[in-house]
């Protein structure tokens, strides 16, 4: 599989990696086969939260780590805390805050929990959840460098930051803010659709987050896409939805060509920008996690990668 260089390290792994979002909800077994294929598949990267189905997540990755016969080094863990999770609004595998909580004693507990639920010794990366307008950026430095001294976490980075709120925490952090996780699909392309659309006046043209995307290349912040398959936050799937019929067309055109799913292929558009993003996978299906990961050896051409994105829906101006 091909590798991503993550932020401005020589830090090396899998273009894609597996969330663990859903896998609190499986049985054992299952979660073991579902490590295995991304094993094989030669994923390499893990990607969790304190709050995936109330912590079970975690607990079920680490119970299935230890029965699957691989190892701690096999992957890179990370992990995401920050969020308070409100018990009345959650339910399964969805989980509702009832606020974020970015204090230093939360934040070294919440790596604590972590740690104790994966059975681990260290993050290889540890993220804010979602940005807390009463965050106190001294308060987030205080708490990485206790985490980081004790040697609990290794890198760290933020989700679902704009620019401003990414730069007013680094401005005060010592460590590098390595990650920026977004949402990001071949049905959900904000970021690109400003960018083309500078200086006009259509919907399109609205930026939302501060140039996140630009500035994440500029600023060698790996960009982590969520819901890669989505076209809403809890909408669904646009694979096979009758929703986007011209874009499953073309996505089942090219996985044709290039031997793969259209699952592959949606992975593989995203992973052509050359903003050096790598993807979360969020299923624990062992044969979608597969066929999901072949598209990150396909290379869409540039043509490729703009007939799927009209395909979508988009277009130029």
């Amino acid at each position: 599989m091909k590798q991503r260089q993550l932020g401005n390290t020589n830090w090396q792994a899998s273009a894609v990696a597996l969330g663990i979002m859903r896998m609190g909800v499986l049985e054992q077994a299952d979660a073991v086969k579902a490590l295995q294929a991304a094993h094989e598949a030669e994923i390499n990267y893990i990607d969790s939260a304190d709050i995936y189905v109330n912590g079970q997540s975690e607990k079920t990755f680490g119970a299935a780590l230890k029965a699957s016969g691989l190892k701690r080094d096999d992957f890179y863990i990370q992990s995401k805390g920050g969020i308070i999770v409100d018990p009345q609004r959650s339910h399964d595998d969805l989980v509702f805050g009832k606020r974020y909580d970015f204090s230093k004693q939360h934040l070294i507990d919440a790596v604590d929990g972590i740690l104790e639920r994966m059975n681990i010794d260290y993050l290889d990366a540890f993220l804010l959840h979602r940005p807390d307008p009463l965050m106190e950026p001294a308060e987030i430095a205080d708490a990485f460098d206790t985490l980081q001294r004790s040697g609990k976490v290794r890198h760290f980075g933020v989700s679902n930051f704009n620019v401003q709120q990414y730069l007013m925490l680094q401005d005060v952090v010592d460590q590098k803010l390595m990650f920026n996780q977004l949402q990001f699909s071949a049905a959900h392309t904000g970021m690109i659709d400003a960018g083309l659309h500078v200086n006009m006046t259509d919907s399109r043209s609205v930026d939302h987050d501060g140039g996140i995307l630009e500035f994440s290349r500029r600023h060698h912040v790996t960009i982590q896409a969520w819901s890669p398959f989505q076209y809403g936050l809890f909408e669904g799937m646009f694979i096979n939805d009758p929703k986007y019929p011209e874009l499953n067309q073309k996505l089942q055109e090219l996985a044709d060509k290039y031997g793969v799913s259209k699952n592959g292929i949606a992975i593989a558009w995203i992973l052509r920008h050359p903003a050096n993003i790598q993807v979360l996978l969020g299923t624990m299906n062992p044969t979608h996690i597969k066929d999901s990961a072949a598209g990150a050896d396909v290379t869409l051409t540039k043509q490729e990668w703009y007939d799927i994105y009209f395909a979508a829906g988009n277009d130029l101006p």
